[in-house]
Formats: structure tokens, C-alpha cells, sequence
């Protein structure tokens, strides 16, 4: 939602009728489970936490107080609390490439594909597969402050000043560990 004033009053809604919070879900729920499906790399886990998310909005939304900032910011706050509080009870598991392939399988391109074109689309897949689970790898060995900060930079596109706000930094402090962690990360 773009303007302000509109979610401002979806939030006020939301807090006093709770069939209103649907709208908020129905506008913010791709974002946040992106987000930490890019931090989890599991869809069946980022389903379980995407969950949790927004069961604590929903249960707690009387306590959100409106800041001019996007209630996206405190979305993607719990969403960042609970995807460390799951890397904390360490329940990660990383999957291989392989056997993601092999219990996904990869579908055809188009059904009048060449062979040739098929192999040549399937080595592209797999190289930007391969690329995205390496980075995810290393951003998942570094520490939670850089992984924090480096998700919401980059995946999420967010602002230093949203960033600042969602893991109640200062953004000076943000800037710094997005330098960091981006230099640890190449």
C-alpha cells in the first residue's frame, strides 16, 4: 500500500474489527513469506514460521502504534524475530541441490522446445539454483546481525531508514553492518 493515510486507517479497522485484518494479510503476505523464504530456503518451513508471523500481528495488533512508517516495517519485524528464533532452537537443515532436483524434478520450458533448447534452459535454471542457494549459504554461515541487514537490503529492497526501524537500529549502525557484511559476503 502506497499511501499512508489509507493504511493508517486499515490499521485503525483492523484494530477494532478483526475480519479487517484479512485486508492487511491479503496486501502483505507474499512480501513477508519471500522474505523469509529467502532467509530459510525451505518452503515448508517458511510456511510453518509465515504462520507464526502473522498469528502475533493478528494477536497483538491492539499494541501497534502508528509511526508514519509502513506497517510492513513491523511485520517485518516479527517476521526477522521469528525466523531468528528458529535459526536459535537450530532446526536448519540444509538441503542439497540434488536432492531438491530430484524431489522437485524440473518441468519442461515449453512443450516445443528443441531438446537442445530444453538442455540449454535447464543449465540456466540450474546455474541460477546453484547461485542462489551459494549465497544463501554464505549469508546463513554469517552472523544474524549481517543476515538480518543484508535480507532486508537486498532481497527485500528496503530503505535504510525501513531497516532501521524494523530491527530498531540506528542507521548509522545499519549502514555499518550492510558495509560489513557485504564485503564478508564477497
Amino acid at each position: 500500500m502506497a499511501d499512508l493515510d489509507q493504511e493508517k486507517k486499515l490499521v485503525k479497522n483492523a484494530q477494532k474489527d478483526p475480519e479487517a485484518f484479512g485486508i492487511i494479510f491479503d496486501n502483505y503476505y507474499d512480501r513477508i513469506f519471500g522474505y523469509v523464504l529467502r532467509r530459510v530456503a525451505n518452503p515448508d518451513i517458511a510456511k510453518d514460521i509465515i504462520s507464526e508471523v502473522f498469528f502475533k500481528a493478528f494477536t497483538n495488533l491492539w499494541k501497534f502504534r502508528w509511526r508514519n512508517i509502513s506497517i510492513s516495517a513491523w511485520l517485518y519485524k516479527i517476521a526477522t524475530n521469528e525466523v531468528n528464533y528458529f535459526f536459535r532452537k537450530k532446526k536448519y537443515k540444509t538441503v542439497s541441490l540434488d536432492r531438491l532436483m530430484e524431489e522437485n524434478g524440473l518441468e519442461p520450458v515449453s512443450p516445443e522446445a528443441t531438446i537442445e533448447e530444453e538442455l540449454i534452459n535447464v543449465e540456466i535454471t540450474l546455474k541460477k539454483h546453484q547461485d542462489y542457494f551459494e549465497v544463501q549459504k554464505r549469508i546463513a554461515e554469517m552472523p544474524v546481525k549481517y543476515q538480518e541487514v543484508i535480507s532486508l537490503r537486498i532481497f527485500e529492497s528496503k530503505s535504510i531508514q525501513e531497516i532501521s526501524e524494523i530491527l530498531n537500529k540506528k542507521e548509522g549502525t545499519i549502514k555499518s553492518l550492510l558495509s560489513r557484511g557485504t564485503h564478508n559476503l564477497k
